[in-house]
């Protein structure tokens, strides 16, 4: 995907309202071997890129000033109730060292298991992204994972993903390598009391009282 920016001169919180008033969000660009860069983009072609998924997790050529740079999206402020982005970051990429990004799961299949078509499961997605870690020619927009083989009692975990060539999962803490991403909850089992419990019930009660 690609975008246009354009150089931002002033800084400052008077000069990004100002900014804001006149359809355009303030941003920076930083890493690599140069200094940040001050950027504005036209707002309403950001607020569109925004809702779009592979903006948030591909590389992305941004032209500023008629020269072209690869960048990732790394922060973006939106207004606490308004439609508005307040402020973006981006950071430049470099082919030749390693990206670490989020990565959305484009979950599939779920519905011809075993799991759901026999047993009647449900299947509750727990992760829908991933951190990763890779070379930027390596970046998968998204990572597909099949559910065709769930069973039931036996729940997705990372491990049991196969990711694409030259992607690696990064898991925070350290703790725990294989984390579930999906679980397959069993139907529940409703216990139904006989129709004819409660009347026998009363019957007796009733022959007590007329002794």
């Amino acid at each position: 995907m690609n975008f246009v920016a354009f150089e931002r001169a002033k800084q400052g919180t008077g000069a990004s309202r100002r900014l804001r008033n006149s359809g355009k969000t303030p941003g920076i660009v930083y890493g690599g071997t140069t200094e940040p860069q001050l950027i504005e983009i036209d707002h309403n072609a950001l607020w569109h890129a925004l809702k779009k998924e592979a903006f948030h997790s591909s590389v992305l050529d941004m032209e500023v000033a008629g020269a072209t740079s690869k960048v990732v999206l790394r922060d973006v402020q939106y207004h606490p109730y308004k439609q508005l982005v307040l402020h973006i970051d981006f950071q430049r990429v470099d082919d030749k060292t390693k990206l670490h990004l989020k990565v959305p799961l484009h979950y599939s299949g779920a519905e011809e298991s075993n799991a759901v078509k026999v047993d009647k499961c449900m299947v509750n997605p727990i992760v829908n992204e991933l951190d990763v870690t890779c070379m930027p020619s390596d970046l998968p927009e998204f990572i597909a994972v099949d559910l065709s083989k769930l069973e039931k009692g036996a729940s997705l975990h990372l491990k049991d993903v196969k990711l694409p060539k030259g992607v690696t999962a990064k898991i925070r803490g350290g703790q725990n390598n294989n984390p579930v991403l999906v679980s397959v909850v069993p139907p529940a089992v409703i216990v139904e009391t006989p129709a004819d419990a409660a009347p026998a019930a009363d019957a007796k009660g009733k022959g007590k009282g007329k002794k």
